[in-house]
């Protein structure tokens, strides 16, 4: 794991903080698929913060990042993955995954998650983790990672 890594559950003043990140790390990609709508992605994200479990990704003692899962009788979702992004590439996101993925593994469910197409870096970095292409629709892909 990578050292000095550590995830704590976010509080409700960790909404903004967030939201920043995922506009920092995602503007790009939902703006080339249908447009960045400020009060539209801040809406969904507030519903989302509200309803999904949200853990804030601390490395040597900074917030660089965030996660979002929700978690049934039958699966682990992955809904949010994003780290600030001049801590990417660090094994940063690769060390939360093998957190998430160990957990789902203990209870013997399987992963889902879903990824825009045209962010082919996400769907290597999943790739290499083990996740499958599962299914697709015009914007994104439904990727899942079967309990071991």
């Amino acid at each position: 794991m990578t050292e000095g890594l550590t995830i704590r559950k976010a509080r409700t003043h960790d909404s903004e903080f967030t939201f920043a990140i995922k506009k920092k790390a995602f503007h790009e990609y939902v703006e080339r698929v249908s447009g960045w709508d400020e009060s539209h992605q801040r809406e969904l994200h507030i519903t989302r913060f509200a309803a999904q479990d949200f853990r804030i990704i601390r490395f040597r003692g900074t917030d660089v990042g965030f996660f979002a899962t929700s978690n049934t009788s039958d699966m682990l979702k992955l809904h949010q993955l994003f780290i600030l992004p001049e801590y990417q590439s660090m094994g940063i996101g690769s060390a939360c995954m093998t957190r998430i993925v160990n957990a789902a593994n203990l209870a013997q469910k399987p992963m889902m998650l879903q990824v825009l197409k045209i962010n082919t870096r996400a769907i290597a970095f999943y790739q290499r983790l083990g996740f499958t292409i599962a299914d697709d629709d015009s914007t994104h892909v439904q990727m899942e990672k079967l309990p071991e």
